[in-house]
């Protein structure tokens, strides 16, 4: 079997990776152990966050998957933090994961450049030092110009259930178990990291009545900047909390625990700690919230989000009994840990490509991070890529000030983990420049230019953008008259003959107090950027600033280990992430001003005597 690409799990990051892939024009392969769990929502069914929600709008805007499943098939909608600022406001959504999976399911199976091929991949084929396909389990070797590895929490995978330890990626499906040691073949070293989840409950033998009731927004925020038809049911959420009887069960069986035992030897999330860990960590706390969550419109199954563990069965029984609203709730699946093989992400461009292996990409949970989402913008970037590798172009890089997905791979490829990686707003210095609401905005000309979007998505992201700028342009020309002012209760507070933008600015003043028949998503950017202009132009000041280092680029073959003045710690870390400009050498931890001066001179020294023109000038960095 020939293939352009070949995509090694059906995770969102093998999903968006394929898609993104076969939109170019490839033909791609996608491997994945069981067909029917394509797009399988292992965790949590729920789509978004902070920062999460801002990535799923950035891959709706790169013309990418995850925006439209989650508006198609969610079941509740909100906004999160909307009393706060724009920069921290995000979207989450509750998916029927049956409907969402089925939706991205189609999605893939639709596209004529996808092939599913659903076996094993136990190695890489590699012909001197070329990488050249994949070795399956069934169909035998299979032969592309790159391969994206997404095997989230399979690579030899193994679940922990108190004592009770047994090989896979999650319950119910098979481990990865040949590919880690063609991995280290190939010279990538590997770690261990552990996640978890909650049991599942059934809903029929839980007590609703005793719950706080949480219910969506109306009207519902949505991720995609097109239309996408939802006539779901909307439904409530549930919340409830864990007591003192609780954390008593727990503590008094923390020696049944795989994870306290020591049996567990990967490191997990800090962001997403099991019970366990909570009751141990936060002693102090009296109480645990709990979201009781459904996981579709048709299923028994409810998720009770924030309370992932690895204990004994006996023992989930009895702390769940001890929980208001669940004294007699019947277990459908136990909780569990997992844990699994990743590649420390220092050994990647930021392109996701490997280092040791030229057309081998990494994406997703392999590369240390968690999230369904944060492993879709790694997937799509991924899959970007690849094709353009093998077309011998630049990498599609998205910048730091440009994307919270280029905040996200930057973190990984220069900073590394050494925990699952969890992205938040305050990872990124310009938040208001990346609000959630602008994405499109920042994203659908990069997306145009990588070959991302149809002609149909072009034309609909140009009249948005233009009718944001002539809306932009109708508040800095037209003034408001004394019968505005009035209207606005403004008399004596602004002078007649001011500018709407400067009204605009006014706290208590909306797009909708000035224009009727305004589209709510381009008036809420507009507004944004005009209510927020001084913060986004210092922000913008800041960026040509540090543009400097960014742009000037780093020659291939420094020797860091013999560059004199720099400590032994600063010369191994430059050697480990391998730096491609001053400015990812600036963000590598541990790197001093000092250290960055001192670097940028022996770089100069290097560059000169290579061209024996004397000191250049900067570099303007393509990658």
């Amino acid at each position: 079997m020939q293939a352009d690409v070949i995509v090694v799990g059906g995770g969102h990051a093998g999903c968006e990776a394929a898609y993104a892939a076969a939109r170019l024009g490839a033909k791609v392969a996608m491997f994945t152990l069981r067909r029917d769990r394509i797009a399988h929502m292992s965790c949590n069914p729920a789509i978004g966050g902070v920062a999460k929600g801002h990535v799923v709008r950035e891959i709706d805007a790169l013309g990418g998957l995850m925006a439209r499943a989650i508006d198609a098939t969610g079941i509740q909608f909100r906004r999160l933090n909307a009393s706060r600022g724009p920069a921290v406001r995000s979207s989450r959504a509750q998916a029927d994961s049956s409907r969402y999976r089925q939706f991205v399911r189609e999605e893939i199976e639709s596209c004529t450049n996808i092939t599913i091929v659903e076996d094993e991949v136990l190695a890489l084929l590699v012909e001197n030092g070329r990488l050249v396909g994949v070795r399956g389990a069934s169909v035998g070797s299979v032969f592309a110009g790159a391969v994206i590895l997404t095997t989230g929490t399979f690579l030899s995978g193994k679940c922990f259930v108190g004592d009770e330890t047994f090989e896979g990626g999650r319950v119910g499906d098979a481990a990865a178990k040949g590919l880690s040691t063609s991995l280290r073949e190939i010279g990538l070293t590997l770690g261990r990291f552990k996640t978890g989840t909650t049991p599942r409950l059934d809903t029929a033998s839980i007590h609703w009545d005793a719950l706080e009731p949480q219910s969506g927004d109306i009207p519902r925020p949505c991720f995609s900047f097109d239309p996408v038809r939802n006539d779901l049911p909307q439904i409530q959420c549930f919340l409830t909390y864990t007591n003192e009887k609780t954390d008593a069960i727990v503590r008094e069986n923390l020696d049944r625990s795989p994870l306290y035992r020591g049996i567990i030897e990967g490191t997990g999330p800090r962001y997403c700690p099991s019970l366990e860990d909570k009751v141990v960590r936060f002693a102090d706390r009296k109480r645990h919230q709990i979201f009781l969550e459904p996981e579709g419109l048709d299923t028994e199954r409810v998720y009770p989000n924030g309370i992932s563990t690895s204990l004994p069965k006996d023992v989930q029984d009895r702390f769940l009994h001890s929980i208001v609203g669940l004294e007699d709730v019947r277990i459908l699946e136990y909780g569990y840990a997992v844990e699994y093989d990743y590649a420390p992400p220092t050994q990647l461009l930021p392109s996701l490509m490997t280092k040791v292996l030229p057309g081998l990409f990494l994406a997703g949970q392999i590369n240390g991070t968690s999230g369904y989402e944060e492993a879709a913008g790694q997937g799509l970037m991924a899959g970007l890529n690849a094709v353009r590798w093998m077309a011998g172009d630049s990498p599609a890089i998205l910048g730091r000030h440009e994307a919270y997905i280029g905040v996200l791979i930057d973190d990984l490829v220069t900073k590394g983990v050494d925990e699952p990686y969890r992205l938040f707003t305050s990872r990124a210095e310009y938040r208001l420049i990346l609000r959630e609401s602008n994405a499109e905005e920042r994203l659908w000309r990069h997306a145009m230019a990588w070959g991302l979007l149809p002609e149909d998505r072009i034309a609909r992201a140009s009249m948005r953008d233009t009718a944001r700028v002539e809306l932009k342009d109708r508040l800095s020309m037209q003034r408001a008259d004394p019968a505005m002012l009035a209207r606005l209760g403004l008399t004596g507070r602004m002078v007649p003959g001011s500018t709407l933008e400067s009204l605009l600015r006014r706290p208590e003043i909306t797009l909708g107090h000035l224009f009727d028949g305004i589209d709510d998503e381009i008036a809420l950017v507009v507004e944004e950027s005009v209510k927020y202009a001084g913060y986004i132009e210092r922000e913008a000041r800041e960026i040509v600033r540090m543009s400097e280092l960014d742009n000037y680029r780093l020659p291939d073959a420094l020797d860091y280990l013999a560059m004199n003045g720099l400590s032994n710690e600063v010369r191994s870390k430059l050697l480990a992430v391998q730096p491609i400009t001053l400015g990812q050498a600036s963000r590598i931890p541990g790197v001093t001003p000092t250290s960055l001066a001192l670097l940028r001179v022996l770089a100069h020294r290097v560059v000169s005597r290579e061209t024996s023109e004397g000191i250049p000038e900067l570099k303007e960095c393509s990658t």
